[in-house]
């Protein structure tokens, strides 16, 4: 059904280019693929990042995993098929965003390699950049801010990721953030001073303001 259906969709281009966009927003746009265990940071890391482009007027938007299955993927659960069609779509999502000259921050467990990759391999060359949030499973288990590995060695939870089901870092990722060992504010740091090297942002804040 699906092959059948696609025969007769048909891209539609905007009259107004991605370029275009970048440029009235004086920045590029890329996606910031935050991965890593749950409970390493990756939304307290996302949040902070959106703040800091925000400070310094660029524009930047958060996909958070857990607020995407409140709404566009609340139909899917959680073994291995449906975790790969949660991470299709958020990739999906990301490249209209970054389309639309958005920086696109994803915080997302994704736990499987050949996942991101697939989204990698979907992008712009040099837009998908992989951060993994690295931080060991004793930390990420003594924080447990959702309750979730209390809920997992309960057994309440069937698959969960580190414990019941695998997590897959990737072998080489443009950006380690180890979270168990630095503060927010360095992630934050490192983010930017990335971004900046990529030239996708202003090396100074001031840049391309009004006066």
């Amino acid at each position: 059904m699906k092959e059948r259906n696609e025969r007769h969709i048909e891209w539609h281009a905007s009259g107004i280019t991605r370029e275009d966009r970048e440029h009235l927003n004086g920045h590029q746009s890329c996606i910031l693929w935050l991965t890593g265990l749950s409970g390493s940071g990756k939304s307290t890391v996302a949040a902070a990042i959106e703040k800091e482009l925000f400070k310094q007027r660029s524009r930047a938007y958060i996909l958070d995993g857990d607020n995407l299955r409140h709404g566009i993927n609340g139909d899917l659960g959680f073994g291995p098929e449906e975790r790969s069609e949660n991470i299709r779509r958020i990739g999906e999502i990301a490249k209209l965003l970054a389309d639309a000259g958005i920086i696109t921050i994803v915080a997302a467990i994704s736990p499987y390699r050949q996942d991101r990759d697939k989204v990698r391999a979907s992008c712009t060359p040099g837009d998908f950049i992989e951060v993994y949030v690295q931080c060991t499973m004793r930390e990420c288990e003594r924080r447990d801010p959702k309750g979730l590995y209390k809920k997992t060695r309960t057994g309440e939870i069937k698959y969960f990721t580190g414990i019941s089901a695998p997590y897959e870092p990737r072998l080489q990722a443009e950006l380690v953030l180890k979270t168990d060992e630095r503060t927010v504010a360095d992630s934050v740091s490192e983010v930017i001073a990335f971004i900046q090297r990529r030239q996708l942002i202003n090396s100074s804040p001031e840049e391309g303001m009004d006066t």
